[in-house]
């Protein structure tokens, strides 16, 4: 098999409407899709949104509010994010701070979203 990347993750979550609003704040698009479900979407990738109480067939073994942890790519430098997550009154939890990608170097910060997932921000390093 030859893999060529990620189209999508889900995410468990107590209220999709809210999450919705968190991630459209941070510049995700959101979209509907099939019986009325909700992701968000950022760039060629999306997050799929279930709530908590989902009726979705196939879902994770222990699906959980909270448990998510992964980084969101932007080509924005990492100051201007700081100030416009500041600006919307979401805590930066570290950073900035160097991380390696899964293609190079790259400067990062982390915030929460509303159930508790880790949201790396990261742009890679250019020389």
């Amino acid at each position: 098999m030859k893999f060529t990347g990620i189209d999508h993750f889900v995410l468990t979550v107590e209220d999709v409407e809210t999450t919705c609003v968190f991630y459209e704040s941070l510049g995700g698009e959101v979209v509907t899709f099939g019986d009325d479900r909700r992701a968000v979407r950022f760039g060629d990738q999306k997050i799929n949104l279930h709530p908590i109480d989902n009726d979705v067939p196939h879902v994770a073994g222990d699906p959980t509010p909270g448990g998510g942890d992964f980084c969101l790519l932007t080509e924005t430098p990492i100051e201007e994010v700081e100030r416009r997550l500041r600006e919307q009154g979401i805590e930066v939890v570290t950073g900035p701070v160097e991380r390696t990608g899964a293609v190079g170097p790259m400067t990062s910060v982390y915030v929460r979203d509303p159930d508790g997932n880790l949201v790396e921000i990261a742009r890679y390093d250019r020389e």
